[in-house]
């Protein structure tokens, strides 16, 4: 008799097993210190009162530093009335686990630094030294980049409403230095009905480039745009809906143009290097007496030979008889609405980070933020500072995923 076989089982469990979903923590209470900024020319306040007003009623706390908004005319009054705490010592502020800055952090700041905090402020790499950076991740220190910060949409909103600031201040700027009582030409910038407009010229077809078009053409000025992208000089033309005289940047009709304007403006902006010097000295010296130079990108070089940055205080000086107006922080200059458009960012986020139950946890699930990360607990996950200082450099997701 043959051996029988042993039975193989070949059921199967088809019943439905719970999906396992990444569930957010619970909310919690989240502590802000906003410090006074002592940065050269720093006007600017990382949050309104109304802001504050905001995050406190979702049951968060605020503490401000005694006269932090006084550059931006919003008083220690208004705070306390919007529920926040003044307080009158730097090294209080930064006990808090979430400090809110709108300069950079600087030698002066990195005493107070908590271990384990989260800093928020602006990084500019122009100013940033590996020493300090060091002291940062020795401190185990989570950074967050103002201009590396990136929307739902991939754009990057801070930096966007800045340049947005800058483009229409240019052209406020220019109309106050054509006038004689600054040693101008004396014509008034857009023209009026029966004399010839204005020439300006604009050097970058980019968001500051835009913004002071549209304020240009709103005066009624001639406008004419440079750039080497054909497709920046597109959008910048469907942005504004005209027909606009555009060309790419080719020195001999930039040479010719800049001859006959009234106003050149540098707008011209740079992948974290320097910008492009596009405008030689020879050029501005062929230009008019009188006329007016406002290099927006002179904080990183600036694309007219003849540029050099000057200070709110002193903010022009005279060459070959051209006005060259070169402060690097234009939107400083009109702190309140700077304030109100950073505040308009942040202030959100803060909310999801209480939301989430805390920084940390927020990175986790809003995947674009973390192009904002510089610093995670110490680690230094941004490419071009590791570059920059020889210092090792780890990736941001990676470190996320393996501390989950």
């Amino acid at each position: 008799m043959a051996q029988q076989r042993p039975l193989i089982s070949t059921s199967f469990s088809y019943e439905t097993l719970e999906e396992t979903l990444d569930v957010k923590p619970k909310g919690e209470s989240i502590s802000i210190g906003i410090p006074k900024e002592t940065a050269f020319q720093e006007n600017r306040v990382a949050l309104t009162p109304e802001a504050v007003s905001v995050l406190v009623s979702n049951g968060h706390h605020v503490y401000i530093e005694h006269n932090a908004g006084d550059a931006s005319h919003f008083r220690d009054k208004e705070y306390s009335e919007a529920g926040g705490k003044i307080v009158y010592n730097k090294e209080d502020i930064y006990k808090a686990p979430i400090v809110v800055k709108s300069a950079p952090v600087v030698e002066e700041d990195l005493p107070y630094l908590q271990a384990g905090q989260v800093i928020i402020s602006p990084m500019h790499l122009s100013v940033m030294k590996s020493e300090w950076l060091e002291k940062m991740m020795e401190k185990r220190i989570t950074a967050l980049a103002f201009e590396h910060l990136k929307d739902d949409s991939g754009t990057l909103p801070i930096v966007r409403s800045m340049s947005e600031i800058a483009g229409n201040a240019v052209m406020l700027i220019a109309g106050q230095y054509l006038g004689s009582a600054n040693h101008g030409k004396g014509v008034l910038l857009g023209g009026i009905s029966g004399v010839p407009p204005t020439k300006v010229i604009i050097i970058g077809a980019g968001v500051v480039g835009e913004y002071a078009a549209r304020a240009a053409l709103a005066l009624g000025a001639s406008v004419k745009v440079f750039d080497n992208s054909v497709y920046r000089l597109k959008r910048l033309q469907n942005n504004i809906g005209q027909r606009l005289w555009t060309s790419v940047l080719e020195p001999k009709i930039l040479a010719k143009q800049l001859k006959t304007c009234e106003v050149a403006v540098g707008a011209l902006g740079s992948n974290g290097g320097r910008t492009p010097i596009v405008v030689s000295e020879e050029m501005v010296s062929n230009m008019r007496p009188g006329s007016v130079i406002i290099d927006v990108s002179t904080d990183r070089g600036g694309c007219f030979e003849t540029s050099e940055i000057t200070s709110h205080e002193n903010p022009i000086f005279m060459k070959y008889g051209v006005i060259h107006y070169g402060v690097p922080n234009i939107p400083s200059g009109f702190s309140r609405t700077a304030s109100q458009a950073i505040s308009n960012v942040l202030m959100p986020l803060l909310i999801e980070a209480g939301d989430a139950g805390g920084f940390e946890n927020l990175i986790w699930h809003k995947v674009n933020l973390r192009s904002g990360i510089y610093l995670f607990k110490g680690a230094l996950t941004n490419f071009h500072l590791s570059e920059r200082f020889d210092l090792k450099y780890t990736d941001l997701n990676l470190l996320i995923a393996s501390q989950r």
